[in-house]
């Protein structure tokens, strides 16, 4: 199967932007645009929790829901949140309503707080774990890699929660440390003179 479509526009892009209209703008203006922004890294990793079990869709539709339960995902801030702000979040319909994934969402705040005391900020811990280009399989051909291996054990001994191979490197893609848009997406050539140009945090 051909890996690319072609969009409204006539330009190639990877197939699974056509597969919802949300997903468009999402794979042209954000999926693997690098990310240095830490209030950015730490959403995503939220969301990518989330969606354990889920799809991205759903996840995404319910995006900006997401972001006013959580307060910008102002990981300052959740990192307080009570008990009465679980039951808060488990009464929010616009929102995945699963007390395990709330609580993971509050405990990771809480280790975000450290890992910036300790690291600096979370981009510079999160950007150690880039993987080198020259030794990545085809885009869109894997589900894990060593480094997404290596980035779940280190934040599982920190004490992250829903962090797994799979989901580390979902939030790889997505937050820019590899270029996973197939070889004919319009958007490949983009995202590669993005990263040249991205400053790695440090």
């Amino acid at each position: 199967m051909d890996k690319t479509i072609t969009g409204p526009d006539g330009k190639q892009r990877c197939r699974w932007s056509a597969a919802t209209p949300e997903f468009l703008d999402y794979h042209d203006l954000e999926w693997g645009f690098p990310v240095a922004d830490d209030h950015r890294l730490f959403e995503k990793l939220c969301l990518e929790g989330f969606q354990s079990g889920l799809s991205w869709r759903t996840i995404l539709a319910k995006r900006d829901n997401f972001r006013t339960a959580f307060h910008g995902f102002d990981f300052h801030r959740i990192a307080r949140y009570t008990e009465q702000d679980i039951e808060r979040l488990l009464r929010d319909e616009g929102i995945v309503r699963h007390r395990g994934k709330i609580q993971a969402t509050i405990e990771n705040a809480r280790q975000a707080l450290r890992m910036v005391e300790k690291e600096g900020s979370l981009g510079a811990f999160f950007w150690r774990y880039e993987p080198d280009p020259a030794k990545l399989p085809p885009p869109q051909s894997a589900s894990t890699s060593p480094e997404s291996i290596a980035l779940s054990k280190a934040l599982k001994k920190r004490g992250w929660k829903f962090v797994g191979p799979t989901t580390m490197y979902a939030f790889m893609q997505a937050m820019g440390l590899l270029n996973d848009h197939v070889e004919n997406c319009s958007l490949r050539t983009e995202v590669a003179l993005e990263r040249h140009r991205f400053q790695r945090p440090g």
